[in-house]
């Protein structure tokens, strides 16, 4: 183990243990201690709880926290805490930006390799209105300013089968880089959507193109990313939440090709195959899709893995 400076710390001589060391029997006494207080008759969550004192607990010993450093850091997380609100959870954005969100999205949607890959919810989903296929889903004054597209596409099994009666949820940033819930010129429920596709599983929805813009810096979390110099900026890109009978849900995202942040998304959500280029539509995508004048066209197939037989279908109610 090092000081900070690098400086190796050794045992003084006769062979005793520096406390707090990786090897201290105090610290040792005192994890087994705790450990053996974790007696719920609930497996699974002695497992969890015992594997997060025993990380943690190697943290310190690690580390070294001095105690202000650790009230500081309690007093981080309570702040984190008073700054959720119903349409804000502040600390959904600290697991994004530590990269934990991602981290349990890849250990929980494992499946065949034709899936599509999942990404992170992220905070700004909301409770989105139903709305008949094809719709415009922008509502606000992004509408008048912004670029205009449409996002489409195709929802499938893994082997390329159309699923019929899947529920698609929509959720976007504006041209601005903001979302309704931060936004008091759009309406409630502006850029947001609930489809239901048909027998041939299509989809296609009448938006802006989003814009990459920063996670919200006014809290600890904004603090926290000042503090490691990190900038706080995402890649353009659109949330999709899939439901389908028979079929895991899946939530991903379609990022805007050409962004300059889809290297170094604040959130590392971004997979290159959840990546689809905005390009001009061609005067059959027009008539196809009733776009008029310029606009954008992004092509973004979901394909779903089969639900184990253990695991329930169905779509939401």
């Amino acid at each position: 183990m090092t000081e900070p400076t690098g400086t190796a710390r050794h045992a003084p001589a006769g062979g005793t243990v520096p406390p707090g060391s990786a090897h201290d029997p105090r610290q040792d006494a005192l994890l087994r201690q705790v450990l053996s207080t974790v007696r719920s008759d609930d497996e699974r969550l002695r497992e969890l709880i015992g594997g997060l004192v025993t990380h943690l607990h190697a943290f310190v010993r690690e580390t070294r926290p001095s105690e202000d450093e650790w009230l500081r850091a309690v007093d981080f997380l309570v702040r984190t805490g008073r700054a959720c609100t119903d349409r804000r959870n502040e600390f959904i954005l600290l697991s994004d930006m530590l990269g934990l969100t991602s981290a349990v999205d890849e250990v929980n949607h494992t499946g065949p390799a034709g899936m599509t890959p999942s990404s992170v919810e992220g905070p700004f989903h909301s409770p989105a209105p139903p709305r008949p296929m094809g719709a415009w889903i922008a509502e606000g004054p992004e509408l008048r300013r912004g670029e205009r597209a449409v996002v489409h596409g195709r929802i499938t099994d893994c082997d390329g089968g159309p699923l019929a009666g899947a529920v698609l949820d929509v959720w976007q940033a504006n041209d601005a880089g903001l979302y309704d819930s931060q936004d008091d010129e759009q309406p409630d429920g502006n850029l947001r959507a609930l489809f239901t596709t048909g027998p041939d599983g299509a989809y296609w929805f009448r938006t802006v193109k989003p814009a990459s813009y920063p996670v919200p810096t006014d809290g600890p979390v904004g603090e926290l990313l000042r503090a490691l110099g990190r900038h706080p900026m995402r890649p353009a890109h659109v949330h999709l939440r899939v439901e389908a009978a028979g079929h895991r849900s899946l939530t991903t995202h379609v990022f805007a090709a050409e962004d300059p942040y889809l290297g170094s998304d604040a959130a590392f959500a971004v997979k290159d195959p959840l990546i689809a280029p905005f390009a001009p539509g061609d005067e059959d995508t027009a008539r196809r899709f009733g776009m008029e004048g310029p606009f954008l066209a992004a092509e973004f197939d979901i394909r779903l893995a089969a639900a184990p037989a253990a695991e329930s279908g169905g779509t939401r109610a």
